[in-house]
């Protein structure tokens, strides 16, 4: 089945997902049938196995929907595993230096581009499609998308912007805020004037930019690719709350 996600980047339409964080897989199989574009396995926030993930990105596998995986830390010994999973995109948080984007992007690909050893299963169908094919093909995928979530980065961003090999910048603004000494405080003006410089940062250099959380319209007028607004849990409790609403007024 087409990748929604990658057909998007084509046609220049947003990309939308969902941050998964249950532990049932039939959330992400549910998620990819009601047409999300793309899934965050959050690997970094919540309690996840990595036999988890790999389940996830099973039951997202025929739905159209890419699946992302969040890692907990930028270090290559682990994020190798995850990649052995084939996710389309992995997501590395806190890149602070342009030292540390180099770092993340070389944990992501084999030598001798990057130190990512070889243990291949998934990406290669089981042994289905020749390795050299998939090797060249690795290149590219997954993704690797790295995080710009603290004031350090964003001083050293064109630095950072400037590492080859980065799929994707993903803003991550609560944690950007806690570094600013406003947590969580998204309408605070110092904090989004921050955001438009980092976004038309990215845009001027002409890489992918995403999200997750906040306001569609105001992340989409920066110029967001991708979109991760809504989250498993997030779902459920509002559906909760507005059916008890509804059964209230009754």
């Amino acid at each position: 089945m087409e990748n929604r996600f990658f057909k998007n980047l084509e046609t220049k339409k947003v990309s939308l997902g969902c941050v998964i964080s249950l532990s049932d897989l039939t959330v992400s199989e549910l998620a990819g049938d009601c047409g999300m574009d793309f899934l965050w396995i959050d690997a970094e926030h919540a309690p996840h196995t990595i036999e988890g993930v790999m389940k996830h990105l099973i039951a997202v596998r025929g739905t159209g929907c890419a699946g992302f995986v969040r890692v907990r830390a930028n270090d290559p010994m682990l994020i190798k595993p995850y990649l052995d999973l084939a996710p389309d995109g992995v997501i590395i948080p806190m890149v602070n230096t342009a030292e540390q984007a180099r770092a993340a992007v070389a944990a992501c690909r084999y030598p001798l581009t990057g130190v990512r050893g070889c243990g291949v299963r998934r990406a290669t169908h089981y042994g289905m499609d020749d390795f050299f094919a998939y090797r060249e093909e690795s290149e590219k995928k997954p993704l690797v998308i790295i995080q710009i979530e603290h004031v350090e980065a964003v001083r050293n961003l064109d630095e950072i912007l400037d590492v080859p090999g980065i799929g994707s910048i993903c803003i991550g603004p609560c944690d950007l805020s806690g570094s600013m000494g406003i947590l969580n405080q998204m309408n605070d003006p110092e904090l989004n004037k921050i955001l438009d410089e980092v976004c038309a940062k990215v845009k001027n250099k002409g890489l992918m930019l995403g999200t997750a959380a906040g306001d569609f319209a105001r992340w989409k007028a920066r110029g967001v690719d991708w979109f991760a607004g809504i989250s498993d849990w997030g779902a459920i409790a509002a559906g909760i709350r507005a059916w008890k609403a509804d059964c209230d007024k009754v």
